[in-house]
């Protein structure tokens, strides 16, 4: 299992104190420090079952510098969106758990790590 994370995020701290409460085996991946490559980002999309603007935060100030708001949201643009995300880490939804069972899940809930425990 590993968790995608930036520590001075508040739900990225409550996911790994409840990893660390249930006795769980995670690596700790800083994203921002040692960002995924866009291989890397589409085999997380795959196993979220999610597109790149599903996990994009798009309220960021880079998001509104490069105006993804206005990106269109279909398979000609998802490449664009990948590329985006291998870029500008700070866009990348977080945290991400990738789970034992090759799913993943953006563990933004106490419900959604303990269902990436599960898997």
């Amino acid at each position: 299992m590993e968790i995608w994370i930036n520590p001075a995020c508040s739900k990225c701290r409550s996911a790994l104190s409840l990893l660390d409460a249930e006795g769980a085996d995670y690596i700790v991946r800083r994203y921002l420090e040692d960002v995924p490559s866009a291989e890397e980002i589409r085999a997380v999309l795959d196993r979220l079952g999610l597109e790149p603007w599903d996990i994009t935060r798009t309220q960021e100030a880079e998001a509104r510098t490069l105006g993804v708001k206005e990106w269109a949201r279909d398979a000609g643009a998802r490449e664009r969106w990948i590329t985006a995300l291998a870029e500008h880490p700070k866009l990348i939804q977080r945290p991400i758990i990738t789970a034992q069972d090759g799913s993943a899940v953006v563990a933004r809930t106490d419900e959604a790590v303990r269902d990436a425990l599960g898997r």
